[in-house]
């Protein structure tokens, strides 16, 4: 009985030897000499990525219950707009910098509201934009930058990470697995307001530096928006800076990390294209 105890248990170990090898196969990918790493850490030990999908779904399926609040436009009515944004997201998923590029489904919606400045990317890849924001950026390659941040706050699993640490690991994969249908609209409204560290934001702004260097884009996209926004003297930050409202200082980090990246990429602005974007949303 001893005997097999411990074959069971060389078996076991082996295995993890064996997956853990795959991984680190591919995370060595996604090094670099400017801090660059794979994503997970503790969140990554502790719960497994596919349950990032399953939190997002809380989030969907309040929004989809709340049509007034969140007016998303049809796609099958607004096939233009949706070709654009599909074109931008992308350009930035096959940039081959995307940890989850294959796991997450990186669904897009657009909502309607010309007066909200905003962008948010549940856990797990669902992503939503408003049209105020599309409307308010000059060119594509502001956009770009703006989706590629909030892209890397799912694919760094930013808000899986905080909920771990507020809720628990088994509490909230009870809810996810067994919680009643108001426990679960509860969990999508606290993501919905969850807010990211400063920690968090840095982290995702450097990696949409990261993520535009394989684009057609010039890969300091955010740097760009950021600028946009401290011209305006503080009047039209968006919603989601509204606790880290000193874009100046993230101008200065994206520029570090992309000199450090080797200053590389494309140049490109896409102002007539993305005109035409805009002339196809209502």
């Amino acid at each position: 009985m001893k005997k097999i105890v411990q074959i069971s248990l060389f078996v076991f170990i082996s295995s993890l030897i064996t997956l853990a090898s795959c991984s680190d196969e591919k995370d060595e990918q996604f090094k670099d000499d400017c801090g660059g790493k794979a994503p997970g850490g503790l969140t990554g030990l502790v719960m497994d990525p596919e349950r990032d999908i399953d939190l997002g779904l809380t989030v969907v399926n309040q929004i989809d219950s709340l049509a007034s609040e969140y007016p998303v436009l049809d796609s099958a009515q607004y096939p233009e707009a949706y070709g654009h944004i599909y074109r931008i997201r992308n350009n930035i998923l096959n940039s081959g910098k995307v940890y989850y590029k294959d796991l997450f489904p990186w669904r897009i919606r657009i909502i309607r509201d010309d007066n909200t400045l905003n962008a948010f990317c549940t856990p797990g890849g669902f992503i939503y934009v408003y049209t105020g924001i599309i409307k308010y950026l000059d060119n594509e390659m502001q956009l770009a930058g703006v989706m590629g941040h909030e892209i890397a706050h799912a694919d760094r699993r930013h808000s899986a990470k905080q909920m771990v640490q507020q809720t628990g690991l088994q509490t909230l994969i009870q809810l996810l697995t067994s919680g009643s249908t108001q426990e679960l609209a509860t969990l999508g409204n606290n993501l919905l307001a969850l807010k990211f560290s400063r920690n968090d934001e840095t982290e995702a702004d450097d990696y949409s530096v990261r993520y535009l260097l394989g684009t057609e884009y010039d890969a300091q996209g955010a740097k760009y928006f950021f600028q946009k926004i401290s011209a305006s003297g503080g009047r039209s930050i968006p919603e989601f800076l509204s606790t880290h409202p000193n874009p100046d200082n993230r101008v200065a980090n994206i520029e570090e990390t992309w000199k450090c990246l080797g200053s590389g990429g494309n140049v490109g602005t896409f102002t007539e294209r993305y005109a035409a974007f805009k002339a196809s949303l209502p």
